[in-house]
């Protein structure tokens, strides 16, 4: 189905859609709301138990017990939630008590970035990607992003390097002479085309643990497709077209502790696999009745939302349903309560995160907690059929927050500031989480979206719930269907894409996107940038549970051992909304103490291949919410 890419790009505005509701207003959301008003313009409104030391975790386990709650139950009493286990969810009793008699973590002294009221910036960095940016991740130590989009056009803005042509059919002699794969400089926007084989058209991807990065699925002859692609200079794709045993088409990869993937789904299959290595192939799938069950007439449960769980357990989302998966022995060991509102995967295409990591205990036998953001989508089943039609339904504006850790996980919901489909949700190195791209009214399709979503917004998980969320200055490009996001070693997010077009157009409503953007966060205002910490040593090879001690200068103010933060974040493979393998860890502070000019910064590695499996992240040191320039480091 094919929506007319040069339709008017405000007719939506003109039709009366009875049904037009957006976010359902229930009970919880309309407390949500209430709870923005009242919060809104609260400084440092810090929620006490996120990512504090001292704070008792919905785990089950020693460190504490959830409250109870019925089957499928939704929090209603959100206001006085906290996400640590310190609120009376309906039906059930309090939570944590050693939470509620801490109270938690003071707010910081300081004042985070964002609350100075720069909302960032954005700048055009180049006007030719090259291929339109529907796929792309970071590459380790490289400097650069990878690209691509798909062979099935046989056209883009950069042909294979000298002269080089592909060989579509030997019989007639036709031949495809244009790169569909790209490597973009982020320092200085250079391309270095690729050559691609296989369609990769709609496909997945993640890095192995010596940063080959291995792209599965796509359409037709690269359904069944793993590629791989090195870092060393010089590298092209290498291809292999039977690996796969099911067609791999609008499915999503996920890293395994041991840097193994998984990949789930796809349009018509019903089933996951264990990607093999490189010469090697599958012989058969693991059917899946779960997504058989989450699909319906629009299905609505394609590239659903997948991580690895801290107790090794894979969490997989389709449609409004989620469960545990164990790759053990490939068995459902847990299913969670449904998330209200409607549809979150595509077309309806929302987006999800998993909120970054903290471990408190060095016990690597104990569960970690973690925690699961989920934004936006579609109330409506048939939001897609619906934009075939030319009617456009308001996207949905909700979230749903769970830790899927906790004994009687429950959702809490929450609103963003606007309506949101066809997102990207990023996580910066300070654990605040950007949400970008897209647009207000519609479906994932190619002309079936209206009304970009210019403005992206921050969302602070640390917040007390009603000031989480914060909206930036917006974009003047509109980034629709198959539009990219990548968090940049300096802090930055390149994004680039969106094409609604059947091929490369031009002159449409919504042309073909070849220009490059960079977005600034608050934490790069001329403010407070003199605070930016700067790596000087730190060992990039490291093992788990390790002390890791790493050279910092601070030049900008009195330094407190509060003031510290360290994170590492595994890159995202970015395409469709769907942020694929991205990982935040906030690491255990052991010291902060002057060292000869400088600062010596302790912590303590990720305690296990659990909370970060082997493989390459990037490091920052945080001051007082400014981030440094990242560092690669590996572990294993």
């Amino acid at each position: 189905m094919f929506g007319d890419p040069f339709g008017n790009p405000n007719d939506f505005k003109d039709k009366k859609i009875p049904d037009d509701f957006g976010t359902p207003t229930t009970a919880d959301v309309a407390k949500v709301t209430a709870d923005a008003v009242a919060a809104k313009g609260t400084p440092n409104a810090v929620d006490p138990d996120y990512w504090d030391e001292d704070a008792v975790d919905m785990v089950e386990g020693p460190k504490g017990s959830a409250a109870a709650a019925g089957p499928g139950a939704i929090d209603i009493n959100v206001a006085a939630e906290d996400d640590g286990g310190n609120a009376e969810n309906e039906g059930g009793a309090a939570g944590s008590v050693a939470g509620n008699a801490k109270g938690g973590r003071a707010p910081p002294a300081y004042a985070m970035p964002v609350e100075l009221g720069y909302k960032g910036k954005w700048e055009v960095v180049s006007e030719n990607s090259g291929v339109s940016s529907m796929h792309a991740m970071l590459l380790p130590k490289t400097n650069k992003v990878l690209m691509y989009d798909a062979t099935i056009w046989k056209i883009s803005k950069i042909e294979l390097p000298n002269g080089k042509c592909r060989v579509l059919d030997q019989a007639t002699g036709e031949k495809d002479c244009w790169s569909h794969s790209v490597l973009f400089d982020i320092n200085d926007s250079k391309l270095t085309p690729l050559e691609l084989n296989t369609d990769s058209w709609c496909s997945s991807g993640g890095l192995e643990i010596e940063g080959t990065l291995v792209s599965t699925g796509g359409l037709q002859g690269g359904a069944n497709t793993v590629r791989f692609l090195g870092t060393a200079e010089g590298s092209d794709w290498r291809e292999s077209p039977t690996a796969l045993a099911d067609r791999r088409w609008y499915s999503t990869q996920a890293t395994l502790p041991d840097g193994a993937f998984i990949v789930v789904g796809g349009r018509d299959a019903f089933s996951y696999e264990y990607i093999p290595k490189e010469g090697q192939s599958n012989p058969k799938p693991f059917f899946f009745e779960f997504l058989r069950q989450t699909s319906d007439p629009e299905e609505n449960n394609l590239y659903p939302f997948v991580y690895l769980s801290t107790d090794g357990n894979v969490f997989i989302f389709a449609n409004s349903r989620s469960v545990l998966l164990s790759p053990t022995t490939n068995q459902i060991v847990r299913e969670f309560p449904e998330l209200p509102g409607g549809s979150r995967n595509y077309p309806a295409s929302g987006a999800s995160v998993l909120l970054p990591i903290k471990f408190h205990s060095q016990d690597p036998k104990e569960i970690v907690p973690a925690e699961v953001l989920i934004c936006g989508g579609s109330a409506h089943k048939d939001s897609y059929s619906k934009a075939e039609k030319q009617i456009f339904y308001t996207a949905l504006e909700d979230c749903g927050r769970m830790r899927i850790t906790a004994k009687d996980p429950v959702w809490k919901r929450e609103l963003m500031p606007t309506p949101r489909i066809m997102a990207d949700m990023m996580i910066l190195p300070t654990g605040e989480v950007l949400i970008l791209n897209g647009a207000k009214r519609g479906a994932s399709g190619w002309g079936f979206a209206r009304e970009p979503n210019f403005a992206p917004v921050l969302y602070s998980p640390r917040a007390k719930i009603g000031a989480r969320f914060t909206e930036l200055a917006p974009s003047t490009i509109p980034r629709m269907y198959h539009s990219t996001s990548t968090v940049l070693p300096d802090g930055k997010i390149l994004v680039a894409g969106s094409n609604t077009n059947n091929g490369y157009i031009y002159d449409a409503m919504y042309p073909t996107e070849l220009r490059v953007e960079k977005y600034s966060p608050p934490y790069l205002d001329a403010a407070v940038i003199t605070k930016r910490p700067e790596i000087v040593t730190i060992n990039e090879q490291m093992t788990y549970a390790q002390n890791i001690d790493i050279e910092v200068k601070i030049t900008g103010g009195k330094v407190d051992h509060g003031d510290v933060r360290v994170t590492m974040y595994s890159p995202a493979f970015t395409t469709h909304g769907v942020n694929m393998n991205q990982r935040l860890i906030l690491l255990p502070m052991r010291e902060v103490v002057p060292a000869g000019g400088n600062y010596k910064v302790g912590v303590i590695s990720p305690i296990s291949n659990l909370v970060a499996p082997v493989g390459y992240y990037m490091l920052s040191v945080v001051f007082q919410g400014v981030p440094s320039v990242t560092k690669w480091v590996q572990i294993k």
